[in-house]
């Protein structure tokens, strides 16, 4: 009897070991795929913490917006800063919808109107891993969004979400890896790629008739990818892929600005058949033919006789030139070659068959320049000098006037305001230029109908004593 006791006790504490144990392995099988999920979805892009040794989900970055600086908030599961508090309804409502557990309306810096449709299973395995494998970063903010009137008020987001925010997610099926359902959910939900590629209406809301056909952001062009010529429409599905995983492709583009993030953080962290979806999903979409520019010449121009210049190692030995041609040969011409060549390997790229350098417009050429390029990746790790600090805005302005007229035969001018504009990231949106405008007409309107209400309540109180 003791013997059987004994053997009863023994498989039933195994039972309850290995129920455990099976428990463990789904918990950190669900928290490893919110952590993809979070990659997926480059939560860190924005919620990064610049101070502070870069602790990962710290926040306090500030995105500049037109209508200021929205700071990124700690999403660690810290409970005097962060989101430890939350539930994981109030996590997937701010996830999906943009209302913080207070009740607070978020900005859409934060991409809720593309994780709107984020399946139930992303989101829990997503909580999972803020919760479990982060660790809690209790540093308080070191600064707060502030928004001009009357952004500021936060009040308003209630009814641009009205407008904008479509009705309730759909919960669709698991979409099979590689699959086109994969692609288009990478594409439109996780990966936001609207966020940044697709241009916006006078309410700053995505036009989903020009869906990834290209729009300013900040300073930068985020270019058309839609399979028009004018797009990718001469990309394979590799070379996307290739350009994902690496942010460059010979002869064609190399990442810079907020792309060089997403794919130092995001794209090259990801799966090859998550990678392949995607280009799959972007070279089926409509094609949304957009402007290009007026190329005047397939072959470089004359160059200058660089005897006559110092030629500098990504240094200025004039700093008071504004000669173009003098510029590129003290600061570019060793990287990328007296006649914009770059080197055999490509690790310096060509300018002759760049597409920043003949875009239609020369905001990425003049953002590359002022802020250079930092982009790491598994293989890689590209470094190009900034020169906001070593030239001016005439400066910045001349020589990018010298590369695209020398390099692609584009002769429209760049001035030194122009750089300015850039810098301070980019032209105003409509409702910024004229939101003055838009208040008082708005006001005007509410008169009208209250002097119209009032009014007709007067004549209606006429009418009845008449009557009497």
């Amino acid at each position: 009897m003791k013997i059987l006791f004994r053997f009863l006790a023994v498989t039933v504490l195994f039972i309850g070991f290995s129920h455990s144990l099976a428990v463990l392995a789904a918990d950190k099988a669900l928290v490893e795929r919110g952590r993809y999920i979070a990659i997926a979805a480059d939560c860190g892009a924005c919620h990064r913490q610049a101070l502070n040794n870069g602790v990962p989900f710290a926040g306090g970055y500030a995105i500049e917006s037109p209508m200021g600086r929205i700071i990124a908030s700690n999403i660690t599961p810290s409970k005097q800063y962060g989101i430890g508090n939350y539930s994981e309804q109030q996590f997937a409502k701010a996830v999906r919808e943009g209302i913080a557990a207070d009740g607070k309306n978020l900005y859409p810096a934060m991409p809720y109107t593309s994780y709107r449709d984020m399946t139930t299973a992303d989101v829990q395995a997503l909580y999972a891993y803020f919760m479990q494998g982060v660790e809690p970063a209790d540093i308080p903010p070191s600064a707060r969004t502030d928004l001009s009137f009357p952004f500021n008020i936060r009040q308003i987001m209630w009814g641009w979400n009205l407008l904008y925010l479509s009705g309730a997610s759909a919960d669709k099926a698991e979409a099979l890896p590689g699959s086109l359902d994969r692609g288009k959910y990478l594409v439109e939900v996780l990966a936001h790629c609207s966020a940044c590629h697709t241009p916006r209406n006078i309410m700053m809301a995505e036009q989903s008739s020009l869906n990834l056909a290209g729009s300013p952001l900040g300073g930068w062009y985020a270019p058309n990818i839609t399979p028009d010529k004018s797009g990718i429409g001469d990309w394979s599905q590799r070379d996307l892929v290739t350009y994902l995983k690496t942010g460059h492709l010979v002869g064609k583009a190399q990442a810079a600005g907020a792309m060089a993030e997403a794919v130092e953080n995001s794209f090259s962290l990801m799966t090859d058949d998550d990678l392949n979806a995607i280009a799959s999903w972007v070279k089926q979409v409509p094609a949304i033919p957009t402007a290009v520019a007026n190329i005047g010449l397939q072959s470089p121009r004359g160059g200058v006789d660089i005897n006559s210049v110092l030629i500098g190692q990504g240094t200025l030995t004039d700093s008071s030139t504004t000669d173009g041609a003098k510029l590129y040969e003290n600061a570019c011409a060793s990287c990328h070659g007296h006649d914009g060549q770059g080197t055999d390997d490509s690790f310096y790229p060509a300018l002759t068959r760049n597409r920043a350098v003949s875009a239609f417009g020369p905001q990425n050429l003049v953002m590359v320049i002022v802020e250079g390029i930092q982009r790491k990746t598994s293989n890689t790790d590209i470094s190009m000098p900034a020169f906001a600090e070593q030239l001016n805005n005439a400066q910045i302005a001349s020589v990018s006037n010298y590369v695209r007229s020398r390099f692609a035969g584009i002769d429209d001018k760049v001035t030194a305001q122009d750089v300015q504009t850039l810098r301070d990231g980019g032209e105003p949106p409509f409702i910024m230029r004229y939101i003055n405008w838009l208040m008082t007409a708005g006001i005007l309107v509410m008169v009208c109908l209250l002097g119209g209400f009032w009014y007709w309540r007067k004549i209606r109180r006429s009418g009845r004593q008449q009557i009497r």
